[in-house]
């Protein structure tokens, strides 16, 4: 094991180990990207990815800057069009787990992408939902990555992009919605899952050397633990030198963009 990492490495691994190998995975780019490539070049060599812009089983040797970018169509096994990928794949109930990332998210594990502010007058104005809503709604199940924060891990959102447990409990059912929507939500300090019951999003384990203490300061709401918190496993060396290859390799593809 290294001790050597950083925090958003220790994220990214996080995230990778939740993916099986029999997993069909929407992808979104940036930290969910890193995070299912990593898992396919280490233990789940046969999952299948699949980006929005219709490339399914794409095999990229650098990560994507967006979803349009050449290296996704050029290593995927076919392309569909975007109308076939959403309908076809995504609403058909194909896809097994999808990755999504936000700048706000509320405990019920609702993310916002739209707005910093009123939804008139923002303070910020953010890319928007894309195709994340129908991600939310029609995977399986939802991973979401995000770095911890008071500012991101909000008590109350200002604008739900896309759809987690609602308001809780039940809710999600209430919209017609059957799929799981977020079982796990994973930061740089911990990963948090529902309670079966209140669906409220509790920390199920704590990254190595970080503290209750340091997670409860990094939440906007009155988070809450399980009974039993196991604590995340170091990198190992192969992860942390896979991980750090791709990254490398994508800096020599795309030079400061990256």
């Amino acid at each position: 094991m290294s001790a050597n990492y950083s925090p958003s490495e220790m994220m990214t691994i996080a995230a990778a180990r939740a993916l099986k190998n029999d997993d069909v995975c929407f992808v979104g780019i940036g930290a969910p990207s890193a995070a299912c490539n990593l898992a396919r070049l280490t233990h789940a060599q046969d999952i299948v990815l699949i980006y929005e812009s219709g490339t399914i089983d794409t095999k990229p040797n650098v990560l994507p800057l967006s979803i349009g970018d050449g290296e996704l169509c050029e290593t995927a096994l076919f392309t569909v069009s975007v109308p076939e990928m959403f309908r076809y794949w995504l609403q058909g109930g194909r896809i097994t787990t999808g990755f999504l990332g936000g700048a706000q998210i509320d405990k019920f594990a609702n993310l916002n992408t739209t707005v910093v502010g009123s939804y008139e007058k923002p303070k910020v104005r953010l890319p928007g939902g894309g195709g994340a809503p129908e991600i939310a709604t029609s995977c399986g199940q939802i991973f979401i990555t995000m770095n911890h924060s008071k500012r991101a891990f909000v008590e109350k959102l200002d604008f739900i992009t896309s759809l987690g447990h609602g308001k809780g409990g039940d809710d999600r059912k209430k919209y017609g919605v059957t799929t799981a929507g977020p079982t796990k939500v994973i930061t740089d300090l911990c990963v948090l899952e529902p309670d079966p019951k209140t669906k409220e999003m509790m920390v199920a384990s704590l990254h190595p050397g970080v503290t209750r203490e340091q997670v409860i300061e990094a939440t906007g709401w009155a988070i809450k633990f399980f009974d039993k918190i196991a604590e995340m496993p170091p990198p190992t060396d192969k992860e942390l030198k896979v991980l750090r290859e791709l990254h490398a390799r994508t800096k020599a593809a795309h030079g400061e963009a990256a």
